[in-house]
């Protein structure tokens, strides 16, 4: 029996470069405002099918607040544009919602604080661009939310692009192995990384429980604050527990034995984020080993990716859950230990943490020096998930050594960054 080499890296890499005759790398930089009509904003209501009615306008509500809010709310929109653009036809899996705060600090099995992507419920097999593209907007949105002139924020995207850039290249020849165990940790001399870990080091189980629970007639249970935090009545938390025992089933051996370990106390209902909200989205406390040993899991409500209905190939989904679950291990390192995915009520769950030591940083405390330094940081993560799923040496050779595709880039999340601000105000006047 014969077995077939890849072609090595330079061949996959003058394969990469020969795609620049068909897509020219400013190509990307092509985007066109486009006046704003409600009928524009038709995606947006379209994912909206199939939520809670009763929790629409507190979505709306958040994505009302700024142009950057409702960048985070609208992966959608953004979704149905990019599939009008130029495409190199190489795929990868992406996040799909690619923007600065769907980056952060957790906590990964061996206890190690890891910076990496961190929410992928829209993640897919997808052009590589599309989350370039996503991303490299929100630096834009986020830098001027901080305050940052426009000429700063487009140089964030270029140091953005050019450690993309650096980092595949690096990708490119390492072995897969290697790749496969490359962590994003703390390192000497990063200032940014350090206040990340920081931060995401008070975020424990034992932080959740004093912040989202009460003692009450000697019991703890969880604080009834609606519309944020919301006690469920006694046959939905029945019914969310039934499907953490289908979820159990579906672990590893040695974790199914540790979640064994832990029995459940209380169930909530709990607003998240903004794009998430009016989808189910429940908080379980657990205890284990005593009162000192709280377990907090999220049971959250998957939707098909929003990205679908866009893609040439889509790849058949047997379970939302389960997408998330295999894109997130795909592109991370390291993930949560309790990850999985669930089905009740006639609906499918993501099953993790809540929280646990997770951190992000908010946009508005970037300054000209730190938005620089997640800007790299950004490509960094960026490129590693994309070398994981995809073939980096195509990447890297596609994008070249020289900085054409950073300034298409830099010029495509301009001008998008404007179509976000016209859809912002349309979607500020039709959407209540």
């Amino acid at each position: 029996m014969t077995y077939q080499l890849l072609d090595s890296p330079r061949q996959r890499y003058a394969a990469g470069r020969r795609l620049r005759k068909r897509v020219p790398r400013q190509a990307h930089a092509e985007w066109v405002v486009v006046d704003p009509s409600p009928e524009r904003l038709g995606p947006l209501d379209r994912v909206d099918r199939g939520r809670l009615p009763n929790l629409l306008p507190e979505k709306r509500k958040r994505m009302r607040k700024s142009p950057f809010a409702f960048y985070r709310g609208s992966a959608a929109l953004m979704a149905a544009d990019l599939a009008t653009m130029p495409q190199t036809g190489v795929t990868v899996q992406i996040c799909g919602d690619a923007h600065v705060r769907n980056l952060g600090a957790y906590a990964a099995l061996d206890g190690r604080l890891v910076f990496d992507i961190n929410d992928f419920d829209e993640t897919t097999i997808a052009p590589w661009e599309w989350d370039v593209k996503r991303l490299a907007t929100s630096l834009i949105l986020a830098g001027e939310e901080s305050g940052l002139s426009q000429s700063r924020c487009e140089d964030t995207v270029r140091v953005f692009m050019r450690a993309y850039r650096e980092h595949l290249g690096t990708f490119a020849t390492m072995p897969f192995a290697a790749l496969s165990r490359y962590v994003i940790a703390r390192r000497p001399g990063s200032d940014l990384l350090d206040y990340v870990f920081h931060e995401a080091g008070h975020v424990t189980p034992a932080h959740n429980l004093k912040k989202l629970t009460v003692r009450r007639r000697g019991h703890v249970q969880f604080h009834d604050r609606p519309p944020a935090l919301e006690r469920v009545s006694e046959r939905t938390a029945a019914e969310v527990l039934r499907g953490l025992d289908h979820y159990a089933k579906r672990l590893s051996p040695g974790r199914a034995h540790t979640f064994g370990r832990y029995r459940a106390v209380d169930v909530a209902f709990k607003l998240v984020g903004t794009g998430s909200v009016g989808t189910r989205n429940y908080v379980v406390l657990l205890f284990g080993n005593g009162p000192g040993d709280p377990l907090f899991l999220q049971v959250k409500q998957e939707l098909t990716s929003c990205y679908a209905p866009y893609l040439r190939h889509a790849p058949l989904v047997r379970h939302q859950g389960l997408r998330v679950v295999e894109g997130q291990q795909m592109m991370q390192t390291l993930s949560d230990p309790f990850l999985g995915y669930t089905a009740f009520g006639g609906h499918e769950y993501l099953v993790r943490q809540l929280a646990d030591h997770k951190a992000a940083l908010d946009p508005a405390g970037f300054d000209r020096r730190t938005l620089v330094e997640y800007a790299a940081l950004c490509g960094e993560v960026l490129a590693k998930g994309h070398a994981r799923t995809g073939d980096a040496a195509q990447l890297i050779g596609y994008a070249g050594p020289s900085p054409k595709l950073d300034r298409a880039i830099a010029a495509f999340a301009i001008t998008y960054a404007e179509q976000v601000r016209s859809d912002h105000a349309l979607f500020h006047r039709t959407h209540r």
